[in-house]
C-alpha cells in the first residue's frame, strides 16, 4: 500500500474482521453485528474483495481444523496495510470531532 491508496470500506471491514481466522459466513456476520447492522457486505462482493486481497498477499487461506469451510487470516504485511490505514481513519475522525466541537460553540 502507497501512502496515497487508502482501503474502501469493506476492504477495511473485511481485513479488521481477519484479526483472527474467519470463514465468509463468520466475516459477514461479525460486520453485520458489530456494526449492530449498519453495515452489511453481501457473499459476491465480499469473496470479490477476498480473491483481491489474496492476490495482493494482504490474508492467505488458513490451514484451520474445519476443512469444509475456507477460512482467511490477515498475514504480516496485511497487518501492517490495515494498521496504516487505521492510522489515516483515526485522523479523520479527530478531524471531524474536532470541527464539530469548535461548530457548537
Amino acid at each position: 500500500m502507497t501512502k496515497t491508496e487508502q482501503l474502501t470500506d469493506s476492504m477495511f471491514y473485511i481485513m479488521a474482521a481477519l484479526t483472527e481466522p474467519r470463514h465468509g459466513y463468520a466475516i459477514m456476520n461479525l460486520i453485520e453485528e458489530t456494526s449492530e447492522g449498519v453495515i452489511k457486505i453481501g457473499p459476491a462482493s465480499m469473496y470479490t474483495i477476498i480473491k483481491k486481497l489474496l492476490k495482493q498477499e494482504w490474508i492467505y487461506l488458513y490451514d484451520g481444523s474445519d476443512s469444509r469451510r475456507k477460512t482467511y487470516l490477515l498475514t504480516g504485511k496485511g497487518k501492517e496495510v490495515l494498521e496504516q490505514d487505521l492510522k489515516i481513519r483515526n485522523k479523520m475522525i479527530d478531524l471531524a470531532m474536532k470541527g464539530l466541537k469548535e461548530s457548537g460553540k
